[in-house]
């Protein structure tokens, strides 16, 4: 289980800690934590039992009005303030050293007119934008400037860059200069988020999440693992579930076994962030859960 992680949300959760951490685990991905002395308990935990902390951009709440930084917006201006944003966090973060540091891809997200996106989380409308109105050309010049700068900003700071995919569009799944950006900075990564991923695949009829995953696992540090329950109707029943093996597709949850098959094939030194709810289940039912995980790695 030493490729397992767990995250903390808003603060180092004591409790949460003590239930969910298991010796051997990886590390802790800690994301927007209001208060400076939950920073520190991290930091010294880390330090004294011996695991690596993951930063899911931004890890201090507060900073900016929205969570992701919207480094490939339109607006010009829009797009050096979130350069800046990040500059400033990963100096704050310097001390830190963290492994890496995660970031949601691509931001704001670029959709597709023709798919109904009603049942997508946006925090706030600047979070997206439309395949009308930003051109493939426009989309391929500012990826590159991103990676480019994340690559250098990740030598310089020592962490590796991760980009989480997030909602996607043609630009990334039917065309091949996304993979060719990874193949040529070679030292940024991604991390794959099955819930997500299954939830594109019942909202956007073209889109494949199977294809999506084979494609893109060899170029995976990171995936971010829960499960979603989807009814015919497209309703949301359950979300950010911890993964079970009865968890049957028939009944609407994601095919979480025939995801990790095929990531497995690609990258089997992949970690897994187990990024749900354990508090829906019982600690018996945790316990199946990282074994059943981590019996498909064996």
């Amino acid at each position: 289980m030493n490729r397992f992680i767990i995250g903390q949300y808003g603060s180092f959760d004591d409790k949460k800690y003590k239930r969910d951490f298991k010796e051997g685990f990886f590390g802790i991905e800690a994301c927007l934590f209001s208060h400076e002395h939950d920073i520190a308990n991290l930091v010294k935990e880390a330090k004294q039992v011996g695991f690596q902390i993951g930063v899911h951009f931004p890890l201090r709440a507060g900073i900016s009005k929205h969570r992701d930084a919207q480094f490939l917006s339109s607006d010009r201006t829009v797009r050096l303030q979130a350069y800046d944003l990040i500059q400033r966090e990963l100096d704050f973060l310097a001390t830190i050293n963290p492994f890496y540091v995660l970031f949601h891809y691509p931001k704001p997200v670029i959709l597709d007119e023709r798919v109904d996106w009603s049942k997508w989380r946006f925090e706030d409308p600047s979070e997206y934008e439309y395949e009308t109105s930003y051109s493939f050309t426009d989309f391929k010049e500012t990826s590159e400037i991103l990676f480019a700068w994340l690559s250098q900003k990740g030598r310089e700071y020592n962490f590796t860059p991760i980009l989480e995919l997030d909602g996607l569009n043609k630009y990334i799944y039917n065309d091949h200069f996304f993979k060719h950006l990874l193949e040529k900075y070679s030292d940024i990564r991604l991390c794959l988020d099955t819930a997500r991923l299954f939830l594109q695949d019942q909202l956007d009829p073209f889109f494949d999440s199977k294809l999506v995953i084979k494609k893109y696992a060899r170029f995976a540090d990171t995936i971010h693992l829960s499960n979603v329950q989807i009814t015919d109707d497209n309703r949301i029943q359950k979300s950010r579930y911890p993964v079970l093996p009865n968890q049957n597709p028939i009944d609407g949850w994601a095919p979480i076994e025939e995801y990790l098959s095929i990531i497995i094939q690609e990258n089997k030194n992949i970690k897994i962030m187990f990024e749900h709810r354990s508090d829906l289940v019982s600690d018996e039912e945790l316990w199946e859960c990282y074994n059943w995980v981590n019996q498909l790695f064996a």
